[in-house]
């Protein structure tokens, strides 16, 4: 039985590990750590095929500690206890490295299982995980452990990947003579989105739907390509952080006044197949990141967003992206969140105060009797339909919540509350 290709094409080298420059490469964080054989307790961050596990082998081949392997999703607490009792065996003298996966899929309590072991030195831990450490690992663990981020895998480092595994194949295919069109191994990088992993696997699929030719040289075009990848490109867990980084993208993308890249996200969460977070996080746009530079904005956006959910997929893409280009290209301003934001500060904090006496309610017997309502001044009977008078409690009578965005809309709601005072 023939191994899988993503499993045969695996590293075995920190220099045959395509991408993650920021960390790998000369004078870079890991390659100097593999290369001291000082291996340090770390926690590899990131999406799946993007080299965790080739890493995490690759450390623990150039020390000499024994290696044992565990899955959080299938593992336990007493699966660590059998791995401590065989610390103090000859055979494990020099240490243990344990390589556990997915470890966000650990209870606290099986997290902390590990701790006494990873303080003493004994047992050196290599964790990853495809969700953010930072909100699904504990801190004991945290502190005692460096977070490494791996980042998805530039299209051009794929290619460099399936290119060397394509000088694998006469050892797994000494009958056949197997070779990828340039076009085809492009469309395989490009169509894995980052992920190694999957665009091996595209090409172990590609090379086994021809083998049932009888030609001894096979050739794999970009039309194979294409019918083994096909709305495989993108893919994320509507709960993961992919997808809310996607949407910070999407709403700073509109913010910045940029409509390509906020079409750009647009697609992304559209592919993700998330109609609901898409629509709700346009409305919050429009009045956060809009707001009083166009009042308007919610109402045209209410009313793409009520499209969309009765159209539904596929169709919702349109108004979606209406609402979305209108809102990048319209003139922004944050004078309303900043507003309420501030307001709400001083109420949480105990810095609200008693309503003046004139501004509360009247409309009840004995309310004369306790001072409620006397004095108030009823705006329309004033020229303009402006009086001066105090609305703000005694304590922040001068107090300055809204601040007025430099914009067409607000310069004249500013020269029209100037002229009225």
């Amino acid at each position: 039985m023939i191994r899988p290709l993503a499993d045969v094409a695996r590293p075995q080298s920190i220099d045959d590990v395509v991408g993650q420059h920021h960390i790998i490469g000369k004078n870079k964080l890991l390659t100097n750590i593999i290369h001291s054989g000082d291996i340090p307790n770390m926690i590899f961050f990131g999406p799946s095929g993007t080299g965790k596990t080739t890493v995490a082998n690759i450390c623990a081949s150039v020390t000499n500690k024994k290696l044992f392997k565990l899955n959080a999703t299938n593992s336990s607490t007493k699966d660590i206890k059998d791995i401590a009792s065989q610390l103090d065996s000859l055979e494990n003298s020099s240490g243990v490295l344990l390589y556990l996966d997915e470890i966000q899929n650990f209870n606290k309590k099986q997290q902390q299982s590990l701790l006494e072991y990873i303080e003493n030195g004994r047992i050196t831990l290599i964790a990853s995980t495809t969700e953010n450490p930072y909100f699904y690992i504990y801190n004991a663990i945290l502190s005692r452990c460096t977070v490494v981020e791996f980042k998805p895998i530039e299209y051009t480092d794929i290619e460099i990947a399936l290119k060397r595994a394509v000088g694998i194949l006469p050892k797994l295919y000494p009958n056949k003579k197997i070779e990828f069109s340039d076009e085809a191994i492009s469309h395989i990088a490009r169509a894995s989105y980052g992920d190694v992993r999957k665009s091996l696997t595209a090409m172990d699929m590609c090379i086994k739907g021809k083998l049932i030719s009888m030609d001894e040289t096979v050739l794999i075009t970009q039309e194979d390509a294409l019918d083994v990848t096909q709305k495989s490109a993108f893919y994320f867990d509507k709960d993961s952080d992919n997808h809310y980084d996607a949407l910070s993208a999407f709403q700073k993308s509109i913010r910045g006044s940029d409509p390509d890249a906020a079409i750009h996200y647009l697609a992304r969460l559209v592919e993700g197949g998330d109609l609901i977070s898409i629509c709700r996080r346009l409305l919050v746009i429009s009045a956060e990141d809009i707001g009083l530079a166009y009042p308007t904005a919610i109402t045209v956006t209410k009313a793409c967003v009520d499209s969309a959910l009765q159209l539904g997929f596929p169709e919702a893409r349109i108004p979606l992206a209406e609402a979305v280009l209108f809102l990048a290209c319209l003139p922004k301003s944050n004078s309303a969140i900043c507003a309420i934001d501030e307001a709400l500060s001083d109420v949480r904090s105990g810095n609200a105060g008693d309503i003046p006496a004139h501004l509360k309610d009247g409309h009840y017997g004995g309310a004369q009797k306790l001072g409620r309502a006397i004095g108030y001044k009823y705006p329309h009977n004033y020229p303009n339909s402006y009086v001066k008078q105090q609305y703000l409690p005694d304590n922040l009578i001068d107090k300055k919540y809204y601040n007025p965005g430099a914009n067409i809309t607000e310069d004249k709601f500013k020269s029209y509350l100037d002229k009225l005072k």
